[in-house]
């Protein structure tokens, strides 16, 4: 996966929207932090992985890959604001359930909120991508996914969104 495409396609469209908003003064790492954490959740409501009292189906492979990729933005807009681009990460495929998955990217993060520093955001990162190895997701799934919903974030931009 090339991260360096996927930054420099999130730097614009971050940068378009805080244009656009208004927001130059304002800190945004909390509203993004949060946002995170509430695709997060959205994406756990797809896999529907927690849902032990239910024996409906997950949701699609594309909507579970979708709101995979609404999360990934977020990431990577953490990463710009805290200027974590620069990173190697080693995904690699989980032996653990994807609702242990699930709790562990939400510690990954209030970690990442407690001490915003470059190896919490990696972590948060991998664990991040490890969770899209277990769903299923190649690196081109993901990155073909996230230039497809970046061209609908703009989109929705021009609509007033």
């Amino acid at each position: 996966m090339n991260l360096q495409k996927l930054y420099a396609l999130q730097k614009e469209l971050d940068s378009r929207i805080v244009t656009e908003h208004n927001l130059q003064s304002e800190n945004l790492i909390q509203r993004k932090t949060l946002a995170l954490q509430v695709e997060i959740g959205e994406l756990a409501n797809e896999t529907r992985c927690f849902k032990y009292w239910s024996d409906k189906a997950p949701s699609p492979k594309d909507a579970i890959l979708e709101e995979y990729v609404d999360c990934l933005h977020f990431i990577l807009s953490i990463g710009l604001e805290k200027n974590f681009q620069d990173i190697h990460l080693e995904p690699k495929l989980p032996d653990s359930s994807l609702t242990d998955q699930f709790l562990n990217l939400y510690i990954d993060l209030n970690d990442f909120i407690i001490c915003l520093s470059h190896d919490q955001y990696i972590t948060l990162f991998e664990d991040f991508l490890n969770l899209g190895l277990s769903l299923g997701f190649s690196e081109e799934d993901i990155e073909n996914a996230y230039m497809k919903k970046n061209t609908i974030n703009h989109e929705r931009q021009n609509n007033g969104y």
